[in-house]
């Protein structure tokens, strides 16, 4: 653990200088990466294959030397494994038959979905031989609101009637779909840490679309409840979770959650984290992606921006969302330099 940063950060360690990881550091921002894709196939394919996603895993490790190594993979592997048909289109991203109903959860099953998923935990345990010594992996996995709207909107979404209207409509119905994905994901992450994960992360990246009493319902409490089922067989893992646009709820989701640490999105006040959250656990976060891509003086400004205000407890450098594709590696490098200490603007 003392030759891994993000660990003693998890822990509750401060640091002079942050560890630094971002959130899709492996992708098409990386011309290396590109060209693995264009070898891949498909989306899925790519996800599937041990080989490829150890090789784009590691692509940006070698070329940034960041702190973390997070599993090439998406979390709609986990649908996916449960027997819903999935499926990527270029430029159009993901899309799923839609499960609208409890009669449509018949065609899913639990039993036989790790099994499944076995070229992924392939990748986590090649990852974890493969890895240099001071890098730490992390596993991941979609929440299971997040996981959800997919599956029940057939894709992504921008009102996100579908799943409200089944969640509103039929609760006990919509919390069958819940139950199952908890149970699910914590099947998928404990897999990843048996393979070698030494970090994992709850991505809800819908969770900001809720009023207060559904979040209460579909985003704290079965995240509650993930972290639990994690927890009862491997007590001492840092989970991370990322609530997406949850502003006001973010004390109470790092309260009731268990959570070891939060992911801030690129909304939250870096000054109110400081004073309402990194006195309760660990934070992560949240330079906008789009002052990557800008690069120069705007994001040199917001680099120190958020290093002043966070600086002070245990905190983890990261994105307040995924790198864009059309992003320069050389901000990319420039930023990691500046987190470090390496250069002074």
């Amino acid at each position: 653990m003392s030759d891994k940063k993000l660990l003693r950060v998890l822990a509750g360690e401060t640091m002079p200088h942050p560890p630094i990881w971002l959130m899709r550091q492996a992708g098409r921002y990386l011309p290396e990466y590109r060209k693995v894709r264009a070898e891949a196939g498909s989306f899925l394919d790519l996800c599937y294959n041990p080989k490829l996603a150890v090789e784009v895993t590691l692509q940006p490790i070698r070329r940034f030397g960041f702190d973390a190594a997070i599993l090439f993979s998406d979390i709609l592997v986990v649908p996916h494994g449960l027997g819903q048909d999935v499926w990527f289109v270029e430029n159009e991203g993901p899309k799923l038959a839609p499960i609208r109903d409890v009669a449509g959860l018949k065609a899913l099953g639990l039993s036989g979905m790790t099994a499944r998923l076995v070229p992924v935990y392939q990748a986590v345990s090649d990852l974890a031989a493969a890895l240099p010594r001071e890098v730490t992996l992390i596993g991941f996995s979609g929440a299971p609101w997040t996981v959800a709207t997919y599956m029940v909107e057939g894709g992504s979404s921008r009102d996100f009637a579908q799943i409200k209207g089944w969640g509103f409509a039929d609760p006990a119905g919509f919390g069958s779909l819940t139950d199952l994905l908890t149970e699910a994901i914590a099947q998928h992450l404990c897999a990843q840490i048996e393979a070698g994960a030494q970090v994992v992360q709850l991505f809800d990246s819908w969770a900001g679309v809720l009023p207060d009493t559904a979040f209460r319902r579909w985003i704290i409490e079965p995240t509650r409840k993930v972290v639990a089922l994690v927890r009862k067989r491997y007590p001492d893992i840092p989970i991370i979770g990322f609530p997406r646009g949850a502003g006001l709820y973010y004390p109470e989701y790092a309260a009731e959650t268990g959570v070891t640490a939060v992911s801030l999105d690129t909304t939250v006040p870096t000054g109110w984290a400081a004073g309402s959250l990194q006195g309760m656990l660990p934070v992560q976060g949240n330079l906008d992606p789009m002052l990557l891509l800008q690069g120069g003086q705007a994001m040199v400004d917001g680099v120190a921006h958020i290093l002043k205000d966070l600086g002070s407890g245990p905190f983890v450098f990261n994105l307040g969302h995924g790198i864009i594709k059309e992003t320069p590696p050389e901000h990319v490098e420039h930023l990691v330099r500046m987190v470090r200490g390496d250069i002074e603007e």
